[in-house]
Parts: structure tokens; C-alpha cells; sequence
């Protein structure tokens, strides 16, 4: 996939990128709005207050001497540089004295705060405007006037407080905006800059990192068709970031391993299927044969069919073991789990096996003191248990000793260990102890024995299916299979 700007928007995070960015700039807009606006009142209301404060100085003025002192401090402050505007004007709007020398027209009509900013010329600026026209021989006059001429040029605006005297006669009190109006125009600009500068950084993060997804999930994508294309051992990649991208892999990844091991399991059960139930369907068949070939008696018939269903019924049993761990394996079951004591599941099994230990010649006893509960399945402990406990009384027949095989349960580690014990030859070597409990996996030992080869998978799954584990050790003599179960934490 070409890294390119179509490209990039076409994945769902540029998408979303694009909408944040979107958002954050509609954000960013209204906060320069509000920060504008907010400022703007802010100066509007200190100019008030300025205004108020010299107009409390006047009246104070007023009182103290009438009108001829109120002029002679108008007078003298308007001399003062500043922004502060002062004007008395007689009843008909003539300006009398003050530092103002033309206002728009209307201003002095309303008493009170003028309604909104108004355009006005400060004393002695129509001078100036003559002295711009002036030769260029003048023109040192002009650079040390060129700050007010810029202000003249671009007029002047103002509010004001507009007061009639007793006598009818009008003061104007007010306050240039040009410092204000600098003030917002440069918080303006600098909001804007800053919000351009933001949007252009969010559109190169926007970008680099839409790239930057874009290859992690191109990475993804041809690993995906690798695996795809038959090669089931190969795995998402992990950069080791610890972001969602490495989350999602490292759980793919799992899956694929346990996909692997269940085509594995799939491939192997059908192999030892194919091989291990050629030969007692090939008995079955040749017992058909034989039974059909000649004349013979009924009970010969009979005896016939009752082999047939001897073998019949194994090879269900077969079947029906396979499937239980093939379900097991996968990882899920319809039987539900709760709380199961391993000390009465065991002393049921012992006492189920006493009749054929003792006819075997077998001493079975258990070693069970207390309750010890776990989370599980009975039905499946019991099966898993009663396989053990069926081969160790087998196996330990060829004893040098008096043939022995004992039960015990003991709790270590916050695992509750459940243990069969025998003493006959047992597995020595531990890679043969290893295959033990692999599905139709039967020792050179064992072929003489009756058998499918799987007791021991169906309880290496059943143990499985419960998160324990089944370890095979050595007994010295004979051997020792172990079911772990994690311990039941009650509340």
C-alpha cells in the first residue's frame, strides 16, 4: 500500500485524527473569539473606571471654586500628555477649552456614556496635518512629529462620559481607545499565531503519525497473508512499544499458537486414528469372515456376535475418548464446574477398584486425611482418576514386591496434590514418560497389556480443562502420576 495521502485516509485513525483535528480547531476558533471579546470588556470597563476617577477629581474641583477652577484644572490637565480626553464646551456644543479640538457630531447631544466608541481630533493635529504637506526640507519636523501623524492618519476613536454643568454649559470626559485597541489587535494576532501554529503542528503529527500506523498495520497485513498462504508458524510482529498494536499481536499471536497446537492435536489424532483402529476393525472383520465361512452352530454364531460387540463396545469407548479430549483440548465443555472435594472423589474411586485390585492381587488403599476442595468438574475428575488408578493396578502386577498401589492427597504451594502410587517397573526413562501421555502412545512395555493408550491423555486433558497439570515421576520403585489442581480460594 503506497504511503500517500489517499492512502492514509482511508484508515479509520486518520479519520479520527481528522475529526479531533477539526474539532480541536472549532475549539480553538471560539477560544479566540472569547479571549478577544473578554479582553475587549475588560479594557472597556478599566477605561470606565479611569474615566469615573477623573470625573470624581472635576466635581471634587467644582465644589471646591465653581466654574473658574473647574477650567483652570481642565486647562492644566489637558496640557498633561496622556490618553485622557477633557473638553467644555457653552450649551450650543462650542468647544471652550480642553485638549479636544473637533468631535463627530452628535457626541455631546445625550448626557452620559456615549453609546459607543466615536471618532474625535485632538488639539493642535490639524496643524500637523499642514506641516505633512510641507517640502521635503521639512521633513526633520515630520520624522520627530511621524508618531501622531500615523495616529492622525489613522484617526482617533474614544468614549467618554458626557456631563451638563448647572449653568447648561457640557464637559466631556474621556479616554483615547488607541492603547486598548493595540492591546486587543495584538492579543488577536497573537492568539491567531498561535492557533495557526498549533493547527499546522497537529496537521504534521496528524500526518506522521497516520504514517506511522499505516506501516505498523501494513506490517500486520503481510504477515496476515503469510500466514494466510499456508505458513502457520509465522506470527504478527511486536515492536515492544507496549501500544495497542503490540496488544493486539501478542493476542494473536496467542491464538495462533493455540490454533497451531489444535491442528497439530487434529493432525496426530488422525494419524494414530488411522493407525491404531486398523487392527480391531480388521479383528472385527475377520471374525465376520471366519464366523460366515463354512456351517456352523448357533452358539458359535453367537459367540460370534458377542465378540463383535465386546469389540464394538471398545471402540466406542475409543471414540468417546477421543472426542471428550478433543473437546477438552479446545477449551471449552458443556459440563459445568463447582465445588468438588477430591478426598470423597478418591475414596468413591478406591472403593469402586477394591473388587479388582484384590482379584488382581493388587493392595489399594488411600491416604486421605481432611476435606480438600477445588473447582471442577466431579464427573471428569472421577474419569481422569479412575484411568490412573485402572493402569497402576495393571502395571504394577509385575512387581518384584507384593504389588501395591496407594492414594494420597496433600496440600503445598497453594496447589492441592493428588497422587497415585505404585511399585511395579514403572517408565525410567523420561523421554518415554514424556510420550506416556500422548494420545494411542503405548510403551513397548504395555503392548501386552488391554488398552487403548488413552487414559493418560484423557487425564493430562482433564487436568488441563481444570488449569492444573499431570506430571508422571519416578517412584523407585514404580511410578507416581501427580494431578496439581490450583487450590479453591474461598471468600
Amino acid at each position: 500500500m503506497a504511503l500517500s495521502v489517499p492512502a492514509i485516509m482511508r484508515t479509520t485513525a486518520a479519520r479520527l485524527s481528522a475529526l479531533y483535528l477539526l474539532l480541536f480547531a472549532l475549539c480553538a476558533v471560539l477560544l479566540v473569539l472569547y479571549m478577544t471579546s473578554l479582553s475587549a470588556r475588560m479594557l472597556t470597563g478599566q477605561t470606565q473606571e479611569t474615566i469615573n476617577d477623573e470625573v470624581l477629581g472635576l466635581a471634587r474641583a467644582y465644589q471646591r471654586g465653581g466654574l473658574p477652577v473647574l477650567v483652570r484644572v481642565v486647562e492644566a490637565r489637558s496640557r498633561q500628555p496622556g490618553a485622557n480626553l477633557y473638553l467644555i464646551a457653552d450649551a450650543n456644543g462650542q468647544i471652550l477649552t480642553g485638549n479636544v479640538q473637533s468631535l463627530e457630531p452628535g457626541v455631546l447631544d445625550n448626557e452620559g456614556w456615549t453609546t459607543s466608541p466615536f471618532s474625535y481630533q485632538r488639539f493642535g493635529e490639524g496643524e500637523l496635518d499642514r506641516l505633512r504637506n510641507l517640502p521635503a526640507d521639512k521633513g526633520t519636523a515630520q520624522s520627530d512629529q511621524s508618531e501622531t501623524q500615523a495616529q492622525g492618519e489613522k484617526g482617533h476613536n474614544a468614549i467618554a462620559l458626557v456631563l451638563r454643568l448647572p449653568n447648561q454649559m457640557i464637559m466631556l470626559v474621556g479616554r483615547d481607545l488607541g492603547e486598548p485597541e493595540r492591546f486587543r489587535a495584538v492579543i488577536r494576532r497573537s492568539l491567531m499565531l498561535a492557533l495557526g501554529m498549533m493547527g499546522l503542528g497537529g496537521l504534521l503529527i496528524w500526518f506522521f503519525v497516520g504514517r506511522a500506523a499505516l506501516k505498523r498495520i501494513d506490517s500486520v497485513s503481510e504477515a496476515s497473508r503469510r500466514i494466510m498462504g499456508g505458513d502457520l508458524s509465522g506470527r504478527l510482529p511486536v515492536t515492544g512499544a507496549g501500544d495497542e498494536f503490540d496488544r493486539l499481536s501478542e493476542n494473536l499471536n496467542a491464538m495462533l499458537a493455540r490454533i497451531a497446537t489444535l491442528n497439530e492435536g487434529l493432525k496426530q489424532v488422525s494419524d494414530n486414528i488411522a493407525h491404531d483402529l486398523k487392527t480391531p476393525l480388521t479383528r472385527l472383520r475377520n471374525r465376520a469372515e471366519a464366523t460366515l465361512s463354512g456351517k456352523q452352530k448357533t452358539s458359535d454364531y453367537r459367540q460370534a456376535l458377542e465378540g463383535t460387540i465386546t469389540e464394538s463396545d471398545q471402540l466406542i469407548k475409543t471414540f468417546n475418548a477421543i472426542l471428550m479430549i478433543s473437546r477438552l483440548e479446545a477449551g471449552y465443555s458443556s459440563e459445568h464446574t463447582n465445588r468438588v472435594d477430591l478426598a470423597a472423589a478418591v475414596r468413591d474411586v478406591v472403593e469402586l477398584y477394591e473388587p479388582v485390585a484384590e482379584e488382581a492381587g493388587v493392595s489399594l488403599d488411600a491416604e486421605v486425611n481432611g476435606a480438600f476442595v477445588v473447582n471442577g468438574n466431579r464427573e471428569l475428575i472421577g474419569q481422569a482418576l479412575s484411568n490412573i488408578v485402572d493402569n497402576a493396578i495393571k502395571y504394577s502386577t509385575d512387581s518384584t514386591s507384593k504389588p501395591a498401589v496407594r492414594v494420597a492427597i496433600e496440600r503445598t504451594r497453594g496447589e492441592i496434590r493428588l497422587s497415585v502410587m505404585d511399585n511395579g517397573q514403572g517408565i525410567p526413562d523420561d523421554a518415554d514418560r514424556a510420550r506416556a501421555t500422548e494420545r494411542f502412545v503405548r510403551l513397548e512395555k504395555s503392548r501386552s497389556q488391554p488398552g487403548s493408550g488413552l487414559g493418560l491423555s484423557l487425564a493430562k486433558a482433564v487436568m488441563t480443562f481444570h488449569y492444573g497439570r499431570l506430571d508422571l515421576l519416578p517412584g523407585n520403585p514404580g511410578l507416581s502420576v501427580v494431578m496439581s489442581f490450583p487450590a479453591r480460594e474461598d471468600h
